[in-house]
């Protein structure tokens, strides 16, 4: 089985996938996580086993690990986990790593590895022209061309980031629960807090999507398809006019595909015994 992880700012995503069933890979199990940079391997190997022992999985089943980050701190920490508590070498998304898709931005290196494999997954799931719609702790839009390149993006503060601003500012507001409010004009503080939060942020995607579409129209009969994932993306995609699916698994299934192109590498094969130093 492979076992893929994704590190976010806010929250690590991991998948375990069968790559062997009949039918194609399928996902086992997923788990969402808060990411800690100060949490040590042994705290991270001991949530992880229990995350297993908790679905009756056994981690010796694991015989490959792909991990994408864009929490540099946590990196190495995940890598000792994964050779401690799997006996595995994990294969990280970075540069040099074979994905299959081109990347037409000035420097490469400063794309994010979770924005490359959502557009990998995108592209592979539903074709090009698409934009990807990332609902995390920021969000993030990235364009996919006919031809599956990765042509580009936008990042903004994601609602979350932009609720937490409103309320440490405005002493006299309150911390409300982000929903889709029942109208726009609301008549207690609450709702209008609820509805500038709820339509202010929809009017930010969809204005950028519109712009986006319009840019890319430029010479092409195609529009782009438009793929919403991360946490609050089914709470957007209700009222917004480009979101056309909903796909909260985009990102882990762009690391198996990832894993898939890059099987002949060294990630996840068992690591010799090491040697003990006498004390």
């Amino acid at each position: 089985m492979l076992l893929a992880l994704d590190v976010g700012n806010t929250n690590t995503v991991l998948g375990l996938y069968d790559l062997d069933a009949v039918k194609g890979p399928v996902l086992v199990a997923d788990w969402r996580v808060s990411t800690h940079r100060t949490q040590t391997a042994d705290e991270y190997g001991v949530l992880f086993v229990n995350l297993f022992n908790l679905h009756g999985l056994a981690t010796d089943k694991v015989k490959d690990i792909i991990i994408s980050s864009v929490v540099p701190p946590v990196e190495s920490t995940l890598s000792q986990v994964c050779q401690d508590y799997f006996k595995i070498k994990p294969l990280f998304v970075e540069p040099g790593i074979k994905t299959g898709m081109p990347v037409l931005v000035d420097n490469p290196a400063e794309l994010g590895a979770d924005r490359l494999v959502n557009a990998i997954a995108a592209y592979e799931k539903f074709g090009g022209p698409a934009i990807v719609v990332d609902f995390g702790t920021a969000t993030t839009f990235d364009v996919i061309s006919a031809k599956g390149e990765y042509l580009g993006g936008v990042i903004t503060p994601g609602l979350g980031i932009s609720a937490d601003a409103l309320f440490s500012r405005a002493a006299r507001l309150g911390r409300v629960d982000i929903k889709r409010p029942a109208k726009v004009i609301g008549t207690t503080t609450v709702a209008h807090l609820q509805s500038g939060l709820y339509y202010g942020y929809i009017g930010l995607v969809d204005g950028i999507l519109e712009r986006m579409i319009e840019e890319m129209g430029a010479g092409n009969e195609t529009a782009p398809k438009v793929i919403a994932t991360g946490g609050l993306a089914g709470l957007i995609a209700e009222d917004s006019r480009y979101i056309e699916t909903i796909d909260e698994m985009l990102t882990l299934d762009g690391l198996r595909i990832v894993f898939e192109r890059n099987r002949s590498l060294d990630a996840g094969k068992p690591l010799r015994p090491r040697k003990h130093l006498a004390r």
